[in-house]
Order: structure tokens, then sequence, then C-alpha cells
């Protein structure tokens, strides 16, 4: 066989800078300290500012730099490994869920998930914002949507918005039976509102992870969490199941 025209392709400029700039920040940089600015480092490197750009991308995406609103790039912080995997079978607002309530509103979910839960597009169902933080980190963001049909007691239920309201929703989900999951990850990049609550810029790299929760054959609730790119990473088991882990300084 010929080589083929992929192999000829020499390696961008920008993943020979991310490599140049990796040993720097081992050999110069301490953990937290703040980066020079884009216009000395290029000058520095003696490359364009969209290069050094792509190459400061690739650093984040790894886990090597953290871009933090008011502050600028910093070195991030060695990472340890906690595992988040959901392995019970259990409704989100379990004993053991780690997940902060935040607030619960009505709202029509996007079309995706309208889809996934069988519901006409525009109509309005629960819709609970969850957070999750390690060690103080903010690591991942979550919207659960649920349809009024899966919680039809909740009605009756006096809780005010906010927390309140949420934890309500999740105590009325208990109450259904819960048949099994389907998850589903993706790379994606983060949404204003989610950029804000996870510390982010807008358009930073996320891992979406969305839960397709089943009761009675039907979709009971569909969660789509956001979780950092730079903190977190998939493990696969000897059994083929996939995990997410957060890595957290």
């Amino acid at each position: 066989m010929g080589t083929t025209q992929l192999e000829s392709v020499p390696e961008p400029k920008y993943w020979h800078l991310k490599t140049v700039l990796s040993d720097a920040l081992d050999s110069e940089f301490a953990v937290g300290e703040i980066l020079p600015n884009e216009r000395e480092l290029a000058a520095r490197f003696g490359v364009a500012r969209a290069t050094l750009r792509q190459a400061l991308e690739q650093l984040e995406l790894e886990g090597r730099l953290q871009r933090r609103r008011g502050v600028g790039t910093t070195v991030a912080p060695p990472r340890m490994g906690v595992a988040v995997a959901d392995a019970e079978h259990t409704w989100p607002g379990a004993a053991a869920d780690a997940w902060q309530p935040v607030d619960s509103t009505e709202e029509a979910p996007p079309a995706a998930v309208a889809r996934l839960l069988e519901t006409e597009p525009g109509q309005v169902v629960h819709t609970v914002r969850r957070a999750r933080k390690t060690r103080g980190q903010p690591v991942a963001a979550e919207l659960l949507y649920v349809p009024a049909s899966s919680v039809p007691a909740l009605a009756a239920i006096d809780a005010p918005a906010g927390p309140a309201r949420a934890r309500a929703v999740l105590r009325a989900l208990q109450h259904l039976q819960l048949e099994g999951k389907e998850r589903a990850v993706e790379l994606g990049s983060a949404r204003a509102d989610d950029a804000k609550q996870l510390d982010r810029l807008p358009g930073a790299p996320v891992l979406l992870v969305t839960t397709r929760y089943v009761s009675g054959g039907r979709t009971a609730a569909v969660a789509v969490a956001t979780y950092r790119a730079d903190t977190c990473r998939l493990t696969f088991g000897d059994a083929g199941g996939a995990a997410v882990q957060l890595l957290a300084g």
C-alpha cells in the first residue's frame, strides 16, 4: 500500500507548541501561577496568537491549565480521581446522592430532551437544577427534566421555588419504581449559564452526560449533566461499563 495523504501531513504547529509549553509548565511555573498574557507568550515562542490559543486550549482540555474569570490562565493542580459513576439502581436525590438541589422551575425542555421524554414540543415539564462540588470546587451542573405525568402528586405539595421545590420534585420521583437507565456521553461546549456555575468561560470544553430513567415501560425523567472536561475523564471496567471520574486537585 502507498502512503496515504493523511500520513504525509506534517504535525500542526500548535501541537508542537503544546509540547514545548507543557515542558515549560513543568520546569518554570508553579501550581496556581498565572501565565503571562497571550501577546507575551506568542512573542516568546515566536508564533501567531491563533496558534498559541490552539495550544492553550489543548492543554486546558488535558487538565494542565485552567482559565478562570477575572484571573486569567493558571497552572492546574495535580488531580485526584474520585469515581462518580452511578452504579446503584436509584433515582436522583437518593440518600447517597452527592448532587445538591439548586432550584426547580416549569419550562419547556430542549427539542432533543422532549423527544426522549416523548412529550409534545413546547410542553412544560418540571426542570430541577442541581450542582456537584468536590473539595469546594464546582465540577458539574445538571438539569433534570421530569414530566408532570411522572409526579402527579406534586401539585398538592406546597413548596416555594428554590431548593425546597427541587427537593419536593426529587421526593415525588422516588415513589416510582425505577426499571433501568440509559446513559450517553459526548463532548460539548459550555453554555453561558453552565459556564458561570462551573467557573468556566463560555464555550469551554465540557462532557455532557445524558441519562434516561425508565419506569413503567416509559421514560420517566431525563437528566443532562455538564461536567468540566478539564477535571473529568471516562474509565472502562472489565465488564465493559463506562464510568465518569472527577479529577479534582
